[in-house]
């Protein structure tokens, strides 16, 4: 009887064993694919070759591969995830008789499924982003406005329930009337709201009501920036003393200290190399998480702009320009641990991969890969 026992014991013991093996090997590997590659999605303009949204790869040695396009969709120029990034917004740059659309997807591994898709509240919406609670703001380029719609917990999106009008203009022939280009959540509040106006020149705030669904001004309600500068884009530093404004028309960007009252802007610095000339435009801008670089792309002079940031002032020191290796960078991004920078090449159709150095934030050329029309990357 003990003989028996003592063999079956064994035989349990042996498939115990290789039942974790093998778990462990399945383990392994998936840990060994996160280590070699991260997805990351793009977004296009589709005049032309583009379907809608596509996926790609950035493997560990910063070399790029196109995975497929994961959805078809009408001019996907800006993406967000949700908070839990089990979904994904798009929004649709078009205008359908005044409305530009925004689309929910369920994230699912090489694929999205689109869940349903909503009017922006305005024509050509061209930035999107959402907070925790599931609010989401739609800023609509031509119409000048910014939209406020929500997705529940299944990614079902309603509404738009407001629709905040800008009203204004600026001193430059792209500035005769309002142009929402972005808003943002300011962090560590889900109601405090800036958004961004290229036509009038200014800064927007304002207090989300997330029971009434309204947006009202704050106080002060507006920021003027420098005549002619056209912001666009901002990025806010992680010790949460300042802002930055990359400004499309005049190519700086803007320094922006938080009060205890309001924003004070403190000063402005050229994105572009001593001596250019030649028409260029600002797009995107993007900060460090340990709060010591500032990056910004230059259309025109297609180059990445690397400042280093003074801990004591917030003001920016140039350290340098990287070439895109493409035409107009729309869009960048840094990799999930900021080893790498991306840039979304819009006219050259390519995305280009720069490795980054996290001690001194210069950035060396790496790879590149075809894409069409890509203006938007979605880690």
């Amino acid at each position: 009887m003990k003989s028996v026992l003592s063999l079956l014991f064994f035989v349990f013991m042996t498939l115990s064993c290789k039942r974790q093996q093998k778990e462990s090997a399945v383990e392994d590997i998936a840990i060994e694919k996160s280590e070699v590659s991260r997805n990351f999605y793009v977004g296009t303009y589709t005049d032309d070759e583009s379907e809608g949204i596509y996926q790609y790869a950035l493997h560990k040695d910063g070399t790029l591969e196109k995975i497929g396009l994961s959805i078809p969709s009408e001019d996907p120029s800006f993406l967000t995830f949700s908070a839990d990034k089990r979904f994904l917004l798009a929004v649709s740059e078009i205008d359908d008789d005044g409305n530009g659309k925004v689309s929910s997807f369920q994230v699912k591994s090489d694929t999205l499924i689109l869940i349903n898709q909503k009017n922006s509240g305005g024509a050509h919406p061209c930035h999107i982003t959402v907070n925790d609670s599931g609010n989401i703001l739609v800023s609509n380029y031509t119409s000048g406005t910014v939209g406020l719609l929500h997705m529940d917990d299944s990614g079902l999106l309603t509404g738009p329930y407001f629709i905040q009008k800008h009203t204004g203009k600026g001193t430059t022939q792209r500035q005769k009337v309002p142009h929402a280009h972005s808003s943002w959540f300011v962090p560590d509040s889900d109601s405090k709201v800036i958004s961004i106006d290229l036509g009038t020149n200014q800064l927007w705030f304002s207090h989300l009501n997330s029971k009434m669904r309204t947006l009202t001004p704050s106080e002060p309600t507006t920021m003027d920036l420098p005549k002619g500068a056209g912001p666009r884009h901002l990025s806010f530093h992680p010790n949460g003393k300042w802002l930055y404004v990359v400004n499309e028309l005049n190519s700086t960007v803007s320094v922006i200290e938080k009060t205890k009252k309001a924003y004070r802007p403190i000063e402005s610095y050229s994105t572009l190399p001593k001596g250019f000339k030649g028409e260029s435009y600002c797009a995107d801008i993007h900060i460090s998480s340990d709060g010591k670089f500032l990056y910004a792309s230059n259309r025109g002079d297609n180059s990445i702009v690397i400042y280093k940031i003074n801990a004591v002032n917030g003001g920016l020191t140039v350290l340098g320009h990287e070439s895109v290796h493409g035409e107009w960078p729309r869009n960048f991004s840094l990799s999930p641990d900021e080893s790498h920078l991306l840039v979304a090449n819009q006219y050259s159709n390519n995305i280009v991969s720069f490795k980054r150095d996290k001690k001194t934030g210069l950035l060396n050329y790496i790879s590149e890969v075809e894409a069409p029309s890509p203006v938007c990357i979605l880690f």
